[in-house]
């Protein structure tokens, strides 16, 4: 923070702090809606970084380091996250009005995530292929280079980290693009990479706008691009990547269905449908914010529903009495508010919703309560596309049929979440639907062991686990033939 106690954000290049001359942009509590810092727009800085993590990825210090040693460092990491959680967190509180508690938690899973893919920085292996008598085939992986990452203003540490762990695992080098709205946590994760020995250029980050994004992918210097955010922009920068013959892996946009059948333990369901799609403000990207309800349990569902979202605390994010936060800005607020404005517009029930009343300085935040809407229409905007705020639009079904239709019939597919005491129906319909994950009698539970990815529009590749590793790697095959080779034009 700076004497005037504002707090200025710059990037972190080459092992050190750095100011662009780019645009300063100010940084806004959406609790209050009361600027509190700035940051600068660093698109000037993409050649420096690109050029730092080249040097880094090519050298013999970083991609010649013994793999056990790398993940030494990643443990060390890992430590100094959690050694400084107190100043991680609250950094996302401020910038994304996320709740304290959450972000202290989303602080230990990274550094869960750092040390997990540390300890499998020495496990990568390839094979041999024996060929012949006299000839044999090696596979090695190898790291693919410099990697951009591009991460989104929901989580832009922890989910960075599905990103950055596995790549440095791999032996890559990284340029990482927070959102100019919430770069403080990066920045400071460069900061913690350097004191925990990572050579410096390894981790390099360029907060930034759209302009920053272009930049990396075009440049012939990134190798791969790692992105998440919605699916308009993946289809963009796919289409970019493709044209350039870049690797490119992304988690996008999800529009999850959560199905409660007949013999579900509605007790439990009901649990679940209201964390799953009310926590952080609606703004996860597997939010379950399709709401499948059996006939049977329908009405009382709803009824449950609705009493449990009006008892949910909205307020200061600090307060760990507080259930939701704001939305993350004045743009996201007014895109929720047009959403379910057009709801009601187009027929569908609307309960709830709005901005709440609360006490000053929380009477000008982003917030916005906890909505359902009934009898949305199956193409209607609020049923098939991601709101990313604390809206579930509800629905009856028969049968086991009409809701597998119902759930499949999404341009997403991100993920799922069934409730049965059947575990032959739960094997049976889990397989049916097209959907990355699929939680049985459960919701929102991850893991850095298992991989998570989308189907359809809803992502390419996959993040998480041994498959997240293979993401960020290149298949080299040496072959090798030790006897003298036969001559086709010998008489």
């Amino acid at each position: 923070m700076s004497a005037d106690g504002v707090s200025r954000f710059g990037a972190f290049v080459d092992g050190a702090a750095v100011s662009g001359s780019g645009e300063r942009v100010p940084l806004v509590d959406p609790a209050t809606a009361e600027a509190w810092g700035e940051a600068t727009d660093s698109a000037d800085l993409v050649d420096a970084a690109l050029d730092a993590a080249t040097r880094a990825a090519d050298s013999a210090e970083w991609r010649e380091m013994d793999p056990t040693q790398r993940g030494r460092l990643m443990f060390r990491l890992a430590d100094l996250i959690e050694q400084n959680a107190e100043r991680l967190a609250p950094l996302e509180v401020r910038a994304a009005g996320k709740l304290l508690k959450t972000t202290q938690r989303e602080m230990a899973r990274a550094a869960a995530w750092y040390r997990f893919y540390g300890g499998m920085a020495d496990k990568i292996a390839g094979q041999t292929i024996r060929l012949s008598k006299s000839a044999e085939a090696k596979t090695a992986l190898e790291p693919v280079g410099v990697v951009a990452a591009i991460t989104p203003f929901n989580g832009p540490f922890s989910l960075g980290a599905w990103k950055m762990a596995p790549a440095l695992a791999a032996g890559n080098a990284i340029v990482v693009k927070p959102p100019i709205e919430c770069p403080g946590t990066t920045l400071l994760l460069g900061e913690l990479a350097v004191e925990a020995g990572i050579p410096r250029g390894v981790l390099n980050v360029v907060p930034g706008s759209e302009a920053v994004g272009r930049a990396l992918i075009e440049d012939e210097r990134t190798a791969m691009i790692s992105f998440t955010g919605s699916s308009a922009t993946a289809r963009r920068i796919g289409a970019e990547a493709g044209a350039r013959m870049k690797r490119f892996v992304c988690e996008a946009g999800g529009k999850s269905a959560h199905i409660v059948f007949d013999d579900a333990d509605v007790e439990s369901a009901y649990v679940a449908a209201r964390q799953g799609v009310f926590s952080n403000a609606g703004q996860t990207c597997v939010a379950g914010s399709r709401l499948l309800v059996h006939r049977r349990h329908f009405d009382a569902f709803v009824e449950r529903l609705t009493a449990g979202a009006a008892e949910l605390r909205l307020g200061n994010p600090l307060d760990p009495s507080t259930h939701i936060g704001p939305l993350a800005s004045a743009r996201q607020f007014e895109r929720v508010s047009g959403m379910v404005e057009g709801a009601a517009a187009a027929g569908a029930t609307v309960v709830g919703g709005g901005r709440p009343e609360l006490p000053a300085p929380f009477d000008k935040g982003f917030f916005f309560s906890p909505t359902l809407v009934l009898g949305a229409a199956s193409q209607s905007e609020i049923w098939r596309e991601e709101v990313f705020g604390p809206v579930v639009a509800v629905v009856p079904f028969d049968d086991e049929e009409e809701a597998v239709a119902i759930a499949n019939d999404s341009q997403y597919g991100l993920a799922a979440g069934l409730w049965t005491r059947d575990m032959a129906r739960a094997d049976r319909v889990s397989r049916r639907l097209k959907a990355g994950t699929v939680w049985v009698n459960a919701y929102r539970m991850m893991d850095y062991r298992v991989p998570f990815g989308g189907y359809k529009q809803s992502g390419l590749g996959r993040e998480n686990g041994l498959e997240a590793m293979r993401e960020f790697q290149i298949v080299k095959a040496t072959v090798t033939d030790h006897a003298p080779p036969a001559d086709p034009f010998a008489a």
